[in-house]
């Protein structure tokens, strides 16, 4: 039985998103959809004294409505450093900054992309490292894509061999079930609900947000924390 799961890419993601990522066997990267701005897509929230703050990678926006994630550039080229040194003042007392922040700062440092879903990709495979997650990424433009929302992810599906399609649950609102059970791919919504709290800086406990958050403060017990890998996992290589 093979399990996949359809997304586009987000810049550095809280945990729930990797433990998307891990439970599936195949996580296909949906970058030929629409960008959408004051979203997820290049922008992420840390900690810090003063509050939640949001890291953003500028973009080139052409148009309201037409751009795609997998067209939209990186405008400047400043913003790797100014986003490493945001994390490592607001994390240089978390318990294991000394242990992963190297780790962390040399995917700030690697030779800059021009474009998002390249940057998105090096975080979101480099952390993936970091966490022992293994899962084969592919794009979605490595598909032909055809019909309507639905219908383009069961022909994903259809072509990458799944039989159960795990779906986050922000799709309920336009996921037609039928289409897939007619395809023989059975449907597996993501339940990010009742995340044990971690060790956290700066004030009353936030889930939502990036997952540097919980690799600088848990380290190699990070796993744990996640629902993927159950209570008793190993930790990361």
């Amino acid at each position: 039985m093979k399990r996949i799961a359809i997304s586009q890419s987000n810049y550095i993601p809280w945990k729930g998103y990797f433990d998307f990522i891990n439970s599936v066997d195949e996580f296909v990267l949906y970058d030929d959809a629409q960008f959408t701005r004051r979203d997820w897509r290049n922008r992420n929230l840390i900690k810090t004294a003063a509050g939640p703050k949001w890291l953003t990678i500028p973009v080139q926006v052409k148009g309201r409505f037409t751009q795609k994630v997998n067209e939209t550039a990186i405008a400047g080229a400043d913003w790797p450093n100014r986003h490493w040194r945001s994390i490592a003042l607001n994390y240089a007392r978390a318990a294991h900054f000394h242990d992963y922040g190297a780790e962390i700062e040399k995917l700030y440092a690697a030779r800059p992309e021009t474009l998002l879903s390249e940057v998105n990709f090096r975080f979101i495979t480099g952390i993936c490292r970091l966490l022992g997650i293994r899962t084969r990424f592919r794009w979605s433009s490595d598909f032909e894509l055809q019909g309507d929302r639905s219908e383009r992810l069961v022909n994903i599906c259809r072509q990458a061999g799944a039989d159960v399609y795990v779906s986050g649950p922000a799709a309920r609102d336009y996921l037609d079930d039928a289409k897939f059970a007619r395809s023989g791919i059975r449907v597996v919504w993501m339940d990010y609900e009742r995340y044990p709290a971690y060790r956290q800086l700066y004030g009353d406990f936030q889930h939502g947000v990036s997952i540097v958050d919980l690799l600088l403060n848990e380290g190699p017990r990070a796993q744990t924390f996640m629902k993927s890998f159950g209570a008793h996992a190993p930790p990361p290589p």
